[in-house]
């Protein structure tokens, strides 16, 4: 049967006004194109039709269930459907993005419905967050570099849900400097409660990952810590974080003499004299804390032998101290971490923290984060 231009106008004019007219108009014209591809593949190919199968799209305001055309030798597949299953790995992509930000699955799903006409139930959100999780797991699970100069470590602490209990739990980035002086996320480490066999632990899994050298590792005074470095890097000189130190003794003080005590701590704890060193910096924080202890007796911890590590960063050259006497490269890291963390409405589980706080890493890492540019003089790593 033949219809004329003015027949075939009033026709779609009738379809469009009528319900879901635009739907029925695209899917029409979707299954049209995809029959008319078909009769051309069919003569470049000396084939035949072979029925037809159904298929599913998103389409502006809702799904379009379509008839596909079938060949019966050379599986004819539609170029349309190719464009569809881009779209939905957009969809999965965009779900993705959206989840690592901080979107709970049913806020994704309540926005895909207004973007698409389609309503996604929490748990199809969820299976396609499955992929991405994958992948973030084996990006913290990636092939190392043999060498890394430098590696800090520090934590973010966060209300965690687990079977029987909510508690903060801290959660470690090791953000490593690499030979080129980009930084490079290593890892991110759930550890709920302290003890040096954890670090243990981890760092003999950087050595599973291929990670054979470590010139500095910069870190808060993790009880252990320096002996498990000696024991797994021996080549490794470590650092506490004079920052901590501020703060944790800031925190045994009373308010009326914490701005004297943190004049005299920056005193103690100044970077920028070049014939400055380790023994030199510790001998002025033993004064310090000789001259406070009497006062505030907590402070006598602070005369361990190992409180020297905070004096480190006094035997490297004057331009490299303040990038090495604090973790504070992975307070950036720390504070997107936070947001996207509060964006969610219920406490996560362990695994959905770190699954959060890798992909933040993860997109923080693909843009190679430049670190401090120093002289030729200060490359004492490298």
């Amino acid at each position: 049967m033949n219809f004329t231009q003015r027949q075939i106008t009033e026709i779609l004019d009738e379809i469009a006004n009528g319900k879901n007219g635009y739907q029925e108009l695209l899917k029409l014209s979707l299954e049209s194109i995809m029959r008319s591809e078909r009769n051309e593949f069919n003569e470049e190919n000396s084939d035949v039709s072979n029925g037809y199968r159904r298929g599913s799209i998103l389409g502006h305001g809702g799904k379009l269930e379509l008839i596909i055309p079938r060949s019966r030798h050379h599986n004819f597949y539609p170029l349309i459907l190719a464009l569809v299953k881009e779209q939905n790995e957009e969809v999965k992509t965009l779900a993705y993005e959206l989840y690592s930000s901080g979107l709970t699955t049913e806020q994704i799903g309540n926005l895909f419905d207004k973007l698409y006409g389609h309503q996604y139930t929490k748990s199809s959100i969820s299976n396609m967050m499955s992929n991405a999780r994958i992948d973030i797991q084996s990006w913290l699970h990636r092939k190392l570099e043999k060498r890394y100069p430098i590696i800090y470590i520090d934590a973010t602490y966060w209300h965690t849900r687990r079977i029987d209990s909510v508690s903060s739990e801290a959660y470690y980035t090791v953000l490593a400097v690499r030979e080129d002086r980009t930084r490079e996320v290593l890892s991110v480490i759930n550890h709920p409660t302290e003890g040096s066999s954890n670090w243990r632990e981890e760092f003999e899994e950087l050595k599973a990952r291929g990670l054979e050298e470590i010139n500095l590792v910069v870190s808060d005074g993790l009880q252990g810590i320096e002996n498990v470095v000696a024991e797994v890097f021996p080549m490794a000189t470590v650092q506490f974080c004079t920052v901590h130190l501020t703060r944790n003794i800031l925190s045994k003080t009373k308010p009326c003499d914490k701005q004297l005590i943190s004049k005299d701590l920056k005193e103690v704890l100044d970077p920028s004299n070049p014939k400055d060193n380790a023994i030199k910096g510790y001998e002025r924080f033993t004064v310090f804390i000789n001259k406070w202890i009497k006062k505030y007796p907590s402070l006598k911890t602070y005369l361990l032998p190992r409180n020297k590590l905070y004096f480190n960063y006094l035997n490297y050259h004057v331009e490299i101290r303040r990038m090495i006497y604090t973790t504070n490269w992975i307070e950036r890291l720390n504070r997107n971490y936070k947001r996207t963390l509060r964006m969610r409405s219920s406490m996560p589980s362990p695994e959905s923290v770190i699954f959060l706080l890798g992909s933040v890493a993860c997109k923080r890492n693909e843009y190679k984060m430049p670190i401090y540019q120093f002289t030729y003089e200060t490359k004492l790593f490298y």
